[in-house]
């Protein structure tokens, strides 16, 4: 194959933007956790960028991408990407590096997402620990199953089973999802939980990551295409008018149910509809979009709640709009497909019976039952031997105190007393320092 610039670029664009994401992830989770858990949450995600790009390099890409073992992993040709760096190494129409640094930021971002679900409660040393358990279990298996594609050599996902996964829905969202719902019950409830208000301390934190995924996102889906041209522009559309569609569908249900329409609601929404458009964005036309985005935004917003009536602490609802909103995309495609777009299949809705329908359930099955056992093993695991759950003192304490030394915010700093002392008057005129007196007397007012 031969390298295309135009492609090339919108691939590493694709990367940088997917890239942007896990910090706008790090500003959504960070402004929806207390004010003693922002810093740590934040970091869950940043972490992740760490130890995920150091296994992705190491051994991840070759996993995920070189070869097929069993059609559930790869092999070991690539470790290192020793074999990458040759101008004849070509994916499609780019350098395959541009493929390897497109797929990475995938990577960072799935486990990241499940971070939210215990929020709070967990030591940093037990999330690294698990970051790099679950990726080398689970993810790398799971993104090669739906993604290496080898005119049936390749994974049983997408390659043996036919199941669509266009960019995410089951190989991210539903495996993240599936996994948040294990170390949810593996940690136990937040110290006050269902008593004590855990509300948002940041709602503009929240907004602001809210807008950096939804930005983000068009490399996440688009980029998928790998190349510049009518399937990338299909996808675009697409995942604009579901996302949209779904802040509307959030929020009508809300206001029925709740009698307002809150701002966390409209960032929630619209992330439930980036999640659900995911793995159709290439099978759906932009009508099914609309009806795809609408009907997320009001199914994850009623499936958030059921945390409290099955009785799981999913801090930051990572279940209710993340694995909820991927199963319902990725079904989705069994009834809202249409061969017209870049995935060709028809659903039911279309002529196309229930055979898609039935391949898209099977593999969210599958995969939401292996990744929630393995993380719950590897939970337990990790919890039984370096500790996962914070002591209950130290939680009440703050995550952000006992694990970083550090709070987000230093009013007390700030307030100008730190430091500050008053000046005596000069003796000529007996008068007293204006500006001193006045910074006094505006601490104490």
């Amino acid at each position: 194959m031969t390298i295309v610039p135009g492609d090339t670029a919108w691939v590493l664009a694709s990367a940088a933007l997917v890239m942007l994401m896990t910090p706008g992830l790090a500003f959504f989770y960070g402004g929806m956790v207390r004010m003693k858990s922002v810093l740590n949450m934040m970091m869950m995600s940043f972490i992740t960028i760490a130890v995920v790009t150091v296994l992705w390099v190491v051994v991840g890409y070759s996993l995920t991408f070189a070869g097929d073992t069993g059609h559930v992993i790869g092999d070991f040709s690539e470790v290192g990407l020793k074999g990458l760096l040759a101008p004849e190494a070509v994916s499609g129409t780019t350098p395959t590096l541009a493929f390897v640094a497109f797929q990475l930021m995938f990577a960072i971002i799935t486990p990241a997402l499940i971070s939210g679900a215990i929020a709070d409660r967990a030591t940093f040393r037990g999330w690294i620990a698990f970051v790099v358990g679950w990726t080398l279990l689970v993810y790398f298996p799971v993104a090669h199953s739906v993604w290496f594609l080898d005119d049936g050599n390749g994974g049983w996902i997408g390659d043996k089973l036919k199941a669509v996964d266009f960019a995410g829905g089951t190989a991210v969202h539903l495996n993240a999802g599936a996994a948040a719902l294990a170390l949810a019950i593996v940690l136990g409830k937040r110290v006050g939980w269902k008593k004590d208000p855990m509300r948002p301390h940041s709602l503009p934190l929240v907004i602001l990551g809210a807008g950096l995924l939804w930005f983000g996102w068009f490399g996440f889906n688009a980029g998928s295409a790998l190349s510049a041209g009518t399937t990338a522009a299909v996808t675009f559309v697409n995942t604009q008018a579901a996302t949209a569609a779904a802040v509307i569908g959030w929020l009508i249900v809300e206001r029925i149910v709740h009698g307002k329409a809150t701002t966390l609601g409209m960032a929630s929404g619209a992330v439930a509809g980036l999640v659900a458009i995911t793995p159709s964005c290439g099978a759906v036309s932009p009508i099914g979009a609309l009806i795809l985005g609408l009907a997320a935004g009001a199914i994850c917003c009623g499936a958030v709640s059921l945390k409290y009536r099955l009785g799981f602490d999913d801090s930051l609802d990572v279940v209710g709009v993340h694995f909820v909103g991927g199963l319902f995309g990725s079904l989705a495609i069994g009834l809202l497909g249409t061969a017209a777009a870049p995935s060709a299949v028809n659903g039911l809705f279309y002529g196309g019976g229930v055979t898609q329908l039935g391949r898209q359930a099977l593999a969210n099955l599958v995969v939401g039952l292996y990744s929630f056992t393995v993380a719950f093993i590897l939970g337990k695991v990790i919890d039984k031997t370096i500790g996962f759950r914070l002591k209950e003192d130290d939680e009440v304490t703050g995550v952000d105190q006992v694990e970083h030394a550090e709070t987000a915010y230093d009013y007390l700093g700030s307030s100008g007393l730190r430091g500050m002392t008053a000046r005596p008057a000069p003796a000529d005129n007996g008068t007293t320092d204006v500006t001193e007196t006045s910074e006094k007397e505006g601490v104490k007012a």
